[in-house]
This record gives structure tokens, C-alpha cells and sequence, in this order.
């Protein structure tokens, strides 16, 4: 079936053969599009529930500034009950991916409007993890969105943030703002390279495991 004008498709392989189908708009602000983190992250996920089978299983896991929904879709198709979350302008791109990649998801998944910063409702709290892929780019998102992390995150929660070392313009500076604002409230460490999927990593695109303080490393 053709897509609609300003629509264009980004196929992601998974381990098993079946092919993600994620639609993109031509047009539209940064959440339009797949970004290399996403796919990284994507891809460490079947990495991770290859080498513990069930860990996302049966899982509750958020992601946050999901866009596209390719890393929560991807989750689900691991089996996680997942929550896709971004801006209201996202829903019908978000939507329009879980629908038709459904014959692909063995968990749940579903998409809700969260903007950073603002109270969180109930159904949201404490999730066993918690997603983000390239969400550190806007200097006056950082705060909003480690007030999310810190409201979101039980004892328990794991956070995966996958994002691309950019070296050009400020980037850099709001990289060291978040670490410094993240050191508050969570510890983090870099999941090696060499844990990362086979084929899709690369030395530019870190992911780091974060917990609230005092809790140790799974």
C-alpha cells in the first residue's frame, strides 16, 4: 500500500528474522525521524534479553521523548508491556507505528502524552524500566527531564539512555549540564561497547545504566 505524501519508512531487522517498520515524516520537528541512538538501543535490548532470557519479558518499561516509538515497539516486541510517551503532536506518528507493526509485539504497547517537567499521573510510576534514546539535546529540556526521571524511577527502576556524543555547537556543554544534573539524584555507568549489538554501535553512541541513588548495579 503506498504511504502518504511526506511519509518514508525505516526498516529495522530483528533477531529473529522479522522486520521492523517504522514510518517517518519528511517534515516536522526532531521526534519525526529514527536517530542512530535509537536503533542502537533497539538492537541492545535483543542484545541483553539474548544473553538473560526474560529480563524484559513481562516487564513494565516508559520510554521517554519516544518519537518514532522504534525503541518501545522493539521492547515490545520482546515481550515488555510498554508505555510510548512523547508531546501531543506525536501521538498519530506514534500510533500509526504501533499499529502497524502489532503483528510484531508479544508484550503491550500503547502510546500516552507525558511532557517533561509537568506532575506525573499514577499509572506512570515505577516502571522496571525506563527508556530514553538521543533525548539530550535541548538545554532547557534538562531539568524538566531529570525532574521526570527522579518523579518516574522507583527503587528498582533501570534507565537506559542511549544518546550520540556531538562534538559541533554547544552540544557538548549541555552533555556536561546533564551529567552534572544527573550526579544529583542517580548513579550511572557506561554499558561497554563491546556489550552493544554486533553490528550496530558505534564509538560515538554511548548507553548508560542509571539508578537512584544507593541502589547497586544489576
Amino acid at each position: 500500500m503506498a504511504e502518504a505524501a511526506g511519509v518514508f519508512i525505516r526498516e529495522l531487522e530483528l533477531g529473529d528474522g522479522k522486520v521492523l517498520e517504522i514510518r517517518q515524516l519528511s517534515s516536522g520537528d526532531v521526534g519525526c525521524v529514527v536517530w542512530d541512538a535509537a536503533i542502537v538501543l533497539s538492537k541492545y535490548l535483543e542484545r541483553r534479553e539474548r544473553a538473560e532470557p526474560g529480563a524484559l519479558r513481562g516487564r513494565a518499561v516508559l520510554e521517554l521523548g519516544c518519537g518514532t516509538a522504534i525503541v518501545g515497539i522493539a521492547a515490545a516486541a520482546l515481550g515488555a508491556n510498554v508505555t510510548v510517551t512523547d508531546l501531543e503532536e506525536l501521538q498519530d506518528l506514534m500510533n500509526a507505528n504501533i499499529d502497524h507493526n502489532a503483528h510484531l509485539i508479544t508484550g503491550s504497547c500503547q502510546a500516552k502524552v507525558l511532557k517533561w517537567g509537568e506532575e506525573i499521573a499514577g499509572s506512570f510510576l515505577s516502571p522496571n524500566y525506563i527508556l530514553m534514546a538521543d533525548c539530550i539535546y535541548y538545554e532547557e529540556s534538562l531539568k524538566p527531564l531529570l525532574k521526570s526521571l527522579k518523579d518516574l524511577a522507583g527503587s528498582d527502576t533501570c534507565i537506559l539512555c542511549c544518546y550520540e556524543e556531538r562534538t559541533t555547537g554547544k552540544n557538548p556543554e549541555i552533555e556536561k549540564k546533564f551529567f552534572e544534573l544527573l550526579k544529583v539524584d542517580f548513579e550511572y555507568e557506561e554499558v561497554p561497547i563491546e556489550k552493544h549489538d554486533e553490528e550496530y554501535r558505534s564509538e560515538d553512541i554511548h548507553i548508560l545504566q542509571i539508578y537512584g541513588k544507593n541502589k547497586s548495579f544489576h
